[in-house]
């Protein structure tokens, strides 16, 4: 199983790079990082569990400077890819492919 995600910056509609996430399960650190000049992190492997992808999304956005989307892995053999689309006053998230 492995998970990537990405953020983009709806107001200026491009990727954002350097921004600080980290992947939670059962109150633990599983994962940490920075996303890419894309706005991707990739290739980590949470494994099975409910989980919290949490952004530091500060430097992007004085009203959110934080956003945590909770998720659950049912199938580890399958790839999830939770994305950020984050806008002033506003985000949104879905489960890609």
């Amino acid at each position: 199983m492995s998970f990537s995600t990405h953020i983009l910056n709806a107001a200026t509609g491009r990727p954002a790079a350097g921004v600080p996430v980290r992947l939670e399960r059962d109150g633990e650190i599983v994962a940490e990082g920075r996303t890419d000049d894309d706005g991707r992190i990739k290739g980590w492997n949470p494994g099975r569990g409910v989980h919290r992808v949490v952004f530091d999304t500060g430097a992007l956005s004085s009203f959110y400077p934080e956003v945590v989307i909770t998720f659950a892995v049912d199938d580890p053999d399958q790839h999830y890819h939770v994305p950020l689309l984050l806008s002033p006053f506003a985000y949104s998230t879905y489960r890609g492919s």
